[in-house]
């Protein structure tokens, strides 16, 4: 964010100038027609009163705005609380504040030095409705509040930041930086900047008001909370938290209401949860964007998801809701901060020129970003791909002619991940190259409709180096899903070393044709198979390490259609659940070289009875599928340390 240098404290300083070129303790006279105007904010306000910009006031104690006066701050006004539980501003039933910020010039409230816990923020207490009932009194200095009057008006606020709010009162409650006690939907705020407070950013005690364009900085409780039933509207809201601790950009308790947050984007650094609904609470949210937490959805108490409804569906506690930011925080320019956040940068659409990637930068893949013929997408090493998980929509895939260079290291591979990492969160990574296939010349994939395959063998689609890559699998129809890495008629000069494929609701990878080779791949929890080829691939896989602790999962490899015959190399599979290792369907085969076989029910399934000498094992061909020929020594992966990289 633009740190902004707000001028109100200029003002101040120029008036002290002009007030000392201008007299001197000979000539100055003081006049009952020119009061000066008292700094100190305490007490009971019991008439109304404009404040003065031009100089700084101090809150020493709780400043009481009384029923039937209103407090006007014009913009440019900064107000400076000591340090203490019993510091605060507080608008009683039927009376009014009036904020008038602006976006040069905003309203500042804050303690001497904005540290969380100081003072104890803004309190506006109205009569509109709220479960707790009429007249009910508060947990902060027993103020009364609630009502039936629903447009009940307790004033304006318009561009208003408040820092180092959250004062504690008791070892059961805080302040917040504004809490809202049954405020009345005639009551207008705008524009209104929350920081660094030791509870709630806001706090709505029922009551139907609403806020729009809300900036929630690093609050150490809930950014947003709600309780009593309110039922207003929030639009464009932004909560960040950097800092570890903090509670929940949203909390809701109580009876559900049924209030609504329209375009709300909420960035972490640290973790945590997001959104948590206790009791029977709920909410109807448009626009979420959520980045960076571990917990997208907390239903406290078991409460009905139903209650619970985000861009039109009912919640899904297992979606990470990560997407593009829904509020573009430079709405928020006005406000006098140096946090940038931890958004990210937005990848999707065609590449046709050469794009390379920052490793410093965090990316959102928001839905498919295509390479397209003479294009080039370069990955350096540590780069970290956020793939939304939004099933078919999102991919990566590289198109015939384009070019791929993910540039991995051991120790700074690149990892392409959902946030959670779930089977089936996203499509994977796809390349077509211009290699035989005997699908024959510009086949249709099936995924994308995307054209490969020709008459290259030799065809160059970049290179894929220390890849790690989670949470694919995302399925298209009955018939057809994406992989980890699908690769259609990839050719030889293609060159693919270290790749790590993880929790893939389909294979992990899949060769169509093509003559490429991949040495070191590790292949963990994929619920299809491992290693699936079709149309005559006939490349060299060598160090290949598979490994399955799920039940349900096909097999270590599948084999389809003509036999192509491609070489394996040093081939181990591990499994803790009965099920297939190797199965051959067609005409299939493959030459193999140091096979070790581990915890599978069957080793070799021949599906469709096809030529069991097609498979070749040590230099053997088989004879029949029982043949004990899989005993070879185990890859070594205690180097592998790259396979743990996440996101």
């Amino acid at each position: 964010m633009k740190k902004m240098k707000l001028m109100a404290s200029y003002f101040a300083v120029l008036s002290l100038l002009i007030a000392t070129s201008c007299s001197s303790d000979d000539d100055f006279v003081s006049s009952d027609d020119d009061p000066v105007e008292d700094s100190n904010l305490t007490g009971d306000l019991e008439s109304d009163r404009v404040l003065d910009p031009s100089q700084e006031y101090i809150l020493d104690g709780t400043f009481t705005v009384k029923s039937g006066n209103k407090l006007t701050i014009p913009a440019g006004t900064v107000i400076v609380s000591k340090r203490g539980t019993n510091n605060f501003i507080a608008v009683e039933q039927g009376a009014q504040i009036d904020i008038n910020g602006s976006a040069s010039l905003p309203v500042i409230m804050k303690s001497e030095d904005g540290t969380p816990g100081d003072w104890g923020g803004l309190v506006l207490l109205g009569e509109a409705t709220t479960t707790a009932g009429v007249d009910t009194t508060a947990e902060v200095s027993q103020l009364v509040y609630g009502g039936t009057n629903d447009s009940d008006s307790s004033g304006n606020i318009n561009y208003l930041i408040i820092e180092g709010a959250g004062a504690q009162i008791n070892s059961e409650s805080q302040y917040n930086g504004l809490t809202l006690y049954s405020v009345g939907s005639g009551t207008t705020i705008k524009n209104v900047a929350i920081i660094n407070g030791a509870d709630d950013g806001v706090e709505f005690f029922g009551g139907t008001v609403s806020v729009e364009n809300l900036y929630l900085e690093n609050n150490e409780d809930d950014a947003v909370d709600w309780t009593e039933g309110w039922n207003g509207t929030v639009t464009n809201t932004y909560v960040l938290h950097t800092i570890d601790g903090f509670s929940t950009a949203v909390e809701a308790d109580g009876d559900n209401n049924n209030p609504k947050l329209i375009n709300f984007t909420a960035v972490s650094s640290t973790g945590g949860t997001a959104l948590q609904f206790k009791k029977e609470s709920g909410a109807t949210i448009t626009g979420l964007s959520l980045t960076g937490y571990e917990v997208s959805i907390d239903m406290k108490d078991n409460g009905p998801l139903e209650n619970v409804i985000i861009d039109g569906e009912v919640a899904n506690p297992s979606l990470s809701y990560v997407a593009a930011p829904t509020v573009d925080v430079a709405l928020f320019d006005w406000v006098n901060s140096n946090q940038t956040g931890a958004a990210y940068t937005i990848l999707e659409g065609d590449i046709t020129g050469s794009v390379t990637l920052d490793p410093t930068e965090r990316y959102l893949l928001n839905s498919a970003l295509r390479v397209q013929a003479g294009g080039e997408l370069i990955i350096p090493a540590g780069t970290k791909i956020t793939a939304r998980d939004a099933g078919t929509e999102i991919y990566l895939a590289v198109l015939k002619g384009g070019s791929i260079k993910i540039n991995g290291t051991a120790n700074n591979p690149v990892v392409m991940s959902s946030q959670n990492a779930q089977p089936g969160d996203w499509g994977g990574l796809t390349i077509c190259g211009d290699a035989p296939t005997t699908a024959g010349i510009d086949a249709t994939a099936e995924v994308g409709g995307f054209i490969y395959g020709g008459s290259n063998p030799a065809d160059d689609s970049g290179n894929v180096d220390y890849l790690v890559i989670l949470g694919t699998g995302a399925q298209i129809n009955s018939e057809s899903q994406y992989n980890g890495v699908s690769l259609y008629a990839v050719g030889s000069e293609t060159s693919i070393n270290n790749v790590a494929v993880l929790n893939g609701a389909d294979d992990g990878v899949e060769f169509f044709g093509g003559t490429v080779g991949a040495n070191n791949l590790y292949l963990e929890n994929n619920e299809d198979d491992s290693v699936d080829w079709t149309e005559g691939w006939n490349g060299l896989l060598t160090n290949t390490y598979v490994l399955h602790e799920i039940e349900g999962f096909s097999t270590a490899i599948e084999a389809d259609g003509d036999n192509g015959n491609p070489t394996i190399e040093n081939f181990t599979a591990i499994s803790s659940n009965p099920g297939i290792a190797l199965q051959f369907k067609k005409e299939s085969g493959a030459t193999m070289n140091n096979v070790l076989l581990s915890g599978h029910t069957t080793n070799v399934d021949m599906k469709d009875d096809g030529p069991v000498s097609n498979i070749i094992v040590d230099g053997v061909p088989l004879t029949t599928p029982d043949d004990d020929v899989f005993n070879g020594t185990a890859v070594d992966i205690s180097g592998w340390t790259w396979i743990n990289a996440r996101l």
